[in-house]
């Protein structure tokens, strides 16, 4: 009997011995990863001064980052919480004390913003730079110019600590639970990014708008729905003719993206589809959009992670 409690003590000392070694190794991995380190050379895009490049600017600020940073791009508090595992804030972009704004080169901003990578050389988490990778020259320099120009915000982060994993969130990313939110190690940092179109209502620019404003993200990448990565969120629709954007027309599109109303009445909600931004696009940046929509093939509606 001795014997047995023996091999048994053994054997469960040997279990909690492993279970540990995992547990430490998840979080290693987990810190190796926040802190890995990428050596880019970064290309120069010109910032404009002019006052029609700033206004143009906020457009696309407006459209693409308000919703994460705030209207006053001061960035938010516990944007991402997963509760006691962790949480991360959206990093104040103005000049003001705390932010990034003052501190940033303008290399600086086109390595974030373009690569995921900050100045120190370690990637962004969450933001959505393999989508802003394909803005043109223009646009990038344009928002740039605008971030630039808003008035200082105190309060803040900083570039560096805006991300608070507690131990048990860290050996659950390391483990994958959430999936691959550092942004740079998705960027093939080598892909030769395709000259953006000049604005129209064009199959072409509406597919640069699509690809900006990442609909693939929720949608999936053949547009066809998916399953978005928030637990929270409810299935991305079907954007292709197979999905109910088929019943559509074009103002029933323009329609529920400024208003948030879809044409059976339903309230699209801004927590995961943010209307409320995106829909202050343009009527002709709505119309490219939803000309390219339509151009796709007629695809089956997907439940699949969209990721």
């Amino acid at each position: 009997m001795k014997k047995v409690l023996k091999w048994i003590g053994i054997v469960l000392g040997s279990l909690i011995v492993l279970i540990l070694l995992v547990v430490l190794g998840l979080y290693t991995k987990s810190r190796l990863e926040f802190g890995a380190k990428y050596n880019l050379n970064v290309e120069t895009v010109n910032i404009p001064t002019d006052a029609a490049s700033i206004e143009r600017g906020k457009h696309l600020t407006t459209i693409l980052c308000m919703e994460c940073h705030g209207d006053n791009l001061d960035g938010k508090k516990d944007w991402f919480s997963a509760g006691p595992l962790g949480s991360a804030d959206t990093p104040n972009l103005t000049s003001g004390q705390g932010g990034i704004g003052g501190q940033f080169s303008d290399a600086d901003f086109v390595r974030v913003l373009r690569h995921g990578v900050k100045p120190n050389g370690t990637s962004v988490f969450i933001m959505p730079a393999e989508d802003f990778y394909y803005l043109s020259d223009r646009d990038l320099g344009d928002v740039i110019a605008y971030v630039k120009s808003v008035p200082p915000v105190d309060g803040g982060n900083g570039a560096y600590s805006n991300v608070h994993f507690s131990f048990p969130g860290n050996v659950m990313y390391g483990a994958g639970i959430f999936g691959n939110d550092l942004v740079a190690s998705k960027i093939d940092q080598t892909t030769q990014r395709v000259t953006a179109p000049e604005p129209a209502v064009s199959t072409a620019y509406g597919n640069y708008l699509v690809n900006i404003n990442g609909c693939r993200d929720c949608h999936g990448t053949q547009l066809a729905g998916g399953k978005p990565g928030d637990p929270n969120s409810p299935l991305a629709p079907n954007l292709t003719p197979g999905g109910e954007l088929s019943a559509w027309t074009q103002a029933n599109f323009l329609q529920a993206l400024h208003t948030g109303v879809t044409p059976l009445g339903m309230q699209l909600p801004a927590q995961f589809m943010p209307w409320d931004y995106k829909g202050q696009m343009s009527d002709d940046e709505l119309d490219a959009i939803f000309m390219y929509l339509q151009s796709l093939p007629k695809l089956p509606t997907s439940t699949a992670p969209a990721g």
